[in-house]
C-alpha cells in the first residue's frame, strides 16, 4: 500500500510539472497613454499618443463631448495617430483609444481626452450682417476679435468726434503681411480691416456699458480695397451692411463729468472712398508700420504680429521708425503738431490724396517730409480757419467729423499763431 501511494504521488507531481511547463503566459496588452492633440482648425484635429506594446493596432471611438461610448464614431488604425476630419467649428469633441494586441487580448479604454475646435475663420466678403464675417467670438456686442484677427492700436490716432475705436486686422489662414518700409506692408489678397466706433455710456465708469454706432470695413479682393459699413441696431445685437450713410445723435458723459451731444456721421461709401485713396485707388490709411511701432501691454506691435505669422521680411522692429503720440508731453509742440497731421490730414493731404489737384496741393503733411516741403507756414492762417469751425464744405476735416477737437486745437492754434 504505501508503494501504490508513493507512485501515486510521484505520477502527481509528473503531470503537475508537466502542465506548468506547458502553460502559455499572455503578455498583458498596455493601454495608450500620454494622449494629445495639435494641429487643432476650425474643422480637423490630430490626436497622438504613446504606446509600449509591439505590432498594435488601436481602436478609437469619439463623438460630441458626453456622447455615451458605444455610441460614438469608431475607427481602427494601425498608427499611433489619427486625423480627425469634417469637425464642427467651435466644438469639444471626446475621444478614447484602446490596443488590440491580438483577437482576444486587448487594452482597457485611455481616460476620455478631449479638444475643442476653433470658430469659423473670417470671411471676406460684404455679407448682410457683420455677424457673418466671423469677425468676433460669443455674443457680438462684446466686440470679442476671433482668434484669427490681430487687435491694434495707433500710437497717434484719428480723432472722430471723440468716438473710441476697436481696431482689428484678419488674414487669409496661412498668410502674412510682407513687410514693404515703414508705412503699410504689403496685404495679401483676402484681407479683412474692422474699425468698430463707439462711445462709453460714461467714460469715467466703463462697466455702464456702450453705444457702439459702426463697423467699418476693408477687404482687398482682387488686388484692390473695397469698403463697406456696418450700423449696429439699437438692441446692440447686430450691425447691417448700409453704404448710404445717416447721422445719429450721440450723446455721453466724459471724463469730466459732462454729458456730451454730436451729430454722429456715418460716413457713405463715396466718404469712404474721399479719404481712403491715394492717385484714385482705394486703401487704407491707420496700419502703417511705423503708427504701429510701439508697446502694448509691454509688447511691441511689430514683433507681436511677426511672432504671430501676421508680418513677413522684418528683421528687427527697432529699424522702423516710430510716428510720436501727439498726446505725449514730453516731446517737441511741433513733432506733436505734425504727428496730429499725419494721421488725420496727410492721408488727402499728400501726393496722391484727394486734395492733391486743389488748393492744397502744395499742403504736404507727412510727417516724414521736411518742413519746408510742408508748406503748413504759407497756409498757417487758413489751416486755423478750418479746424475751428464745423461749417460742412469748408472746416477740415473736409468730412468724418462734426465737432471739432478742442484738445488739439489748444495745441495747434498756439503753436501755428508762433509762425512768424
Amino acid at each position: 500500500m504505501k508503494k501504490l501511494s508513493l507512485a501515486l504521488m510521484l505520477m502527481s507531481l509528473f503531470f503537475s510539472c508537466n502542465n506548468d511547463d506547458d502553460q502559455i503566459t499572455v503578455p498583458e496588452c498596455i493601454t495608450p497613454y500620454n494622449l494629445t492633440e495639435t494641429n487643432i482648425t476650425y474643422q480637423s484635429a490630430i490626436a497622438h499618443w504613446e504606446d509600449d506594446n509591439v505590432d498594435a493596432v488601436y481602436k478609437i471611438e469619439f463623438g460630441v463631448s458626453g456622447f455615451q461610448l458605444g455610441t460614438g464614431q469608431s475607427f481602427t488604425i494601425y498608427d499611433n495617430s489619427y486625423l480627425f476630419t469634417g469637425l464642427s467649428a467651435n466644438t469639444t469633441y471626446d475621444y478614447y483609444v484602446k490596443t488590440i494586441c491580438d483577437i482576444s487580448n486587448e487594452s482597457i479604454l485611455s481616460s476620455v481626452k478631449s479638444f475643442t475646435t476653433l470658430p469659423n475663420p473670417v470671411i471676406p466678403e460684404f455679407k448682410p450682417t457683420l455677424s457673418e464675417l466671423n469677425l468676433f467670438s460669443g455674443n457680438l456686442s462684446n466686440l470679442q476679435p476671433s482668434t484669427y484677427t490681430f487687435e491694434y492700436e495707433l500710437h497717434s490716432a484719428l480723432y472722430t468726434d471723440y468716438a473710441h475705436k476697436q481696431r482689428l486686422i484678419a488674414l487669409p489662414l496661412g498668410e502674412e503681411m510682407i513687410y514693404n518700409g515703414d508705412g503699410l506692408p504689403l496685404f495679401p489678397d483676402n484681407t479683412v480691416i474692422a474699425k468698430t466706433f463707439y462711445y462709453n455710456v460714461d467714460d469715467r465708469d466703463e462697466s455702464l456699458g456702450r453705444n457702439i454706432i459702426e463697423t467699418r470695413i476693408l477687404i482687398k479682393l482682387n488686388g484692390e480695397w473695397e469698403a463697406g459699413n456696418y450700423v449696429w441696431n439699437e438692441a446692440q445685437t447686430e450691425a447691417y451692411l448700409d453704404n448710404d450713410g445717416l447721422e445719429l445723435p450721440v450723446s455721453w458723459i466724459d471724463n469730466n463729468g459732462d454729458t456730451k451731444n454730436v451729430n454722429y456721421k456715418v460716413p457713405s461709401y463715396d466718404d469712404c472712398f474721399t479719404c481712403h485713396q491715394t492717385y484714385g485707388a482705394m486703401t487704407p490709411i491707420g496700419p502703417k508700420l511705423r503708427t504701429l511701432n510701439f508697446s502694448v501691454d509691454d509688447v511691441n506691435q511689430l514683433q507681436a504680429l511677426k511672432d504671430r505669422m501676421f508680418l513677413a521680411g522684418l528683421s528687427d522692429p527697432s529699424t522702423v521708425s516710430t510716428l510720436p503720440n501727439w498726446e505725449d508731453t514730453s516731446l517737441s509742440t511741433q513733432k506733436r503738431v505734425r504727428a496730429y497731421f499725419d494721421v488725420n490730414c496727410a492721408h488727402c493731404h499728400s501726393a496722391g490724396g484727394f486734395h492733391n489737384e486743389s488748393y492744397y496741393e502744395a499742403l504736404n503733411l507727412d510727417y516724414e517730409s521736411d518742413f519746408e516741403d510742408t508748406f503748413i507756414y504759407e497756409r498757417r492762417y487758413s489751416i486755423m480757419a478750418r479746424i475751428q469751425t464745423s461749417i460742412e464744405g469748408y472746416s477740415m476735416p473736409f468730412i468724418g467729423v462734426t465737432t471739432p477737437h478742442q484738445e488739439a486745437l489748444d495745441l495747434i492754434i498756439p503753436y501755428l499763431e508762433t509762425l512768424e
